[in-house]
């Protein structure tokens, strides 16, 4: 036999159903009225919590004349016409204010518990780095179960939920000025606000505040092109909207047309960085940077190339017009920059006599020479090693007087050789960059200022700083100028390059350098 189950009535589980609802609406009443009941009393406490926490903070000897004003104050008020009205209308509302739902400012667009989560996190991982021992104040800005409110005046999470701004306040006895404690609190802060993203930090000093800003990654899809610049003007690369005033239009690499910021080097008699010293590893993207300073250059002037790695990096210019020479030997090198020479001085004759009788100076003297030496390093070791001259040698002239008569020169080397530049190449290469996956010590070393951003998660060819004279240090990403030679460059990237190259010249036509 099989036992029966009784089933149970339809209705049978319905009156616990009613009983819940019954309850819940009960509840939901009961809250309704006591709603302004608990924002009064929460708003009363906060008030009485902020007022307590501000009297603990006030110092002893301040304390009677705080007392005094505020007795003042409100014996003013009590004898002002409609004074008392006013003022218990105004502490209503400040109750008001202070007994609000937090949890409906957060879908507002406040800070959510998530939110809160982070921000105490990031409040309690700082308090060793700030916090001094033994401090005498009752209550410190920073310290072990502190509130973070205090701390931190400004904020910005992105739709993910991850800190986008976050602007704090530090206490006067930190070491702002000391390199090495600015670094140290840079990294906390990056790891806790979340890595993978590039950070950019502003110190005020004065103010004793610090705001840390999450950078977009700079564009890497921009080849060269022919860019929207001034006369001596040449456009580096691109860098972020808040450091430039201005901003050139592109065309991407899948034909998006954008407008970025650049980052400009300005040459020519009355700049203040004539020349530029490009340092960076290998592979970092220094010979892509003086291939596109190349390409600009030929719009203006003319251009010589000492190639001191000699790998042809620069052979699709050779042969083309406005393009002096394209030397990858010693011998050739030597005989080239002392062409150079020659013609600085050559220049400074013609400039200065014209200036002597009163005459505008030569159309040819006017015309822009750009020598672009990739590698002097090498060069110099080889000339060592065969008991010649050193080609460093030859460039303090145009480095010294170029200036005046519109003679640029751009070097570029890397961290092994920068031992072996010269003191003139040091002294007179005022702009400058730094490629690849550089140290902050090496950044400061050779821009002379550490940056204010963090580096990159994933280095790109051509992404580092810039550094034009005593300005601020930027961030640089260098358009794509690959060998149009190279096959394993993209099709579309070598096809710009082919595009901006003049065309090539008879050799019987060519300006003679030796």
């Amino acid at each position: 036999m099989h036992a029966s189950h009784p089933h149970p009535a339809p209705d049978a589980a319905a009156p616990p159903a009613r009983g819940r609802d019954l309850l819940r609406t009960t509840a939901d009443h009961a809250l309704g009225v006591l709603h302004p009941v608990v924002v009064a009393a929460r708003g009363l406490g906060r008030l009485a919590s902020a007022v307590r926490r501000r009297w603990a903070r006030t110092p002893r000897e301040r304390r009677g004349p705080v007392l005094f004003a505020v007795t003042a104050c409100l014996l003013a008020l009590w004898l002002t016409p409609y004074g008392p009205l006013l003022g218990a209308v105004a502490l209503a509302g400040a109750v008001v204010w202070q007994g609000r739902d937090r949890a409906s400012d957060a879908a507002d667009g406040g800070p959510g518990e998530a939110e809160r989560a982070r921000l105490q996190t990031l409040y309690e991982a700082l308090v060793p780095h700030l916090s001094l021992p033994g401090d005498p104040r009752p209550q410190p800005l920073y310290a072990h179960d502190g509130d973070w409110r205090r701390a931190f005046t400004d904020f910005a999470f992105t739709a993910e939920g991850r800190l986008a701004r976050l602007r704090l306040r530090y206490p006067p006895h930190f070491g702002d000025g000391d390199p090495e404690a600015r670094a140290r609190l840079q990294g906390l802060l990056c790891a806790k606000a979340g890595r993978g993203r590039e950070y950019h930090f502003a110190w005020d000093e004065e103010l004793g505040e610090l705001t840390l800003t999450a950078l977009a990654p700079l564009p890497t899809g921009i080849c060269a092109q022919r860019f929207v610049t001034a006369p001596g003007e040449t456009v580096l690369g691109f860098t972020d909207l808040h450091t430039v005033q201005r901003t050139v239009p592109v065309v991407e690499d899948g034909g998006e047309r954008l407008d970025v910021p650049p980052v400009v080097w300005r040459t020519g008699p009355r700049s203040t960085e004539p020349h530029l010293l490009a340092l960076g590893h290998p592979g970092s993207g220094t010979t892509t940077l003086l291939r596109s300073v190349a390409l600009q250059s030929l719009r203006q002037g003319e251009v010589l190339v000492v190639d001191g790695g000699g790998a042809g990096e620069y052979a699709c210019l050779a042969g083309r017009g406005r393009v002096l020479a394209v030397e990858s030997t010693l011998a050739g090198a030597l005989s080239s920059l002392e062409w150079v020479v020659r013609e600085t001085e050559r220049r400074l004759l013609a400039a200065n006599r014209a200036r002597q009788t009163g005459r505008d100076v030569p159309e040819e003297i006017c015309r822009p020479l750009w020598v672009l030496v990739d590698r002097p390093s090498v060069l110099s070791h080889l000339a060592r090693s065969e008991g010649q001259r050193d080609p460093q040698d030859l460039l303090q002239v145009p480095l010294r007087y170029g200036r005046a008569v519109r003679v640029t020169v751009a070097l570029a080397d890397q961290f092994e050789g920068a031992g072996s530049l010269s003191e003139a190449v040091r002294a007179y290469t005022r702009a400058r960059v730094v490629l690849g996956a550089a140290t902050p010590q090496e950044v400061r070393a050779v821009l002379g200022e550490a940056p204010a951003t963090t580096p990159p998660p994933d280095v790109p060819p051509g992404r580092g700083y810039a550094r034009l004279g005593s300005g601020p240090v930027h961030r640089l990403q260098v358009p794509a100028a690959p060998d149009p030679y190279d096959e394993e460059s993209a099709e579309s990237q070598r096809r710009a390059v082919l595009e901006l190259l003049p065309e090539p010249v008879a050799a019987a036509g060519r300006r003679p350098v030796r």
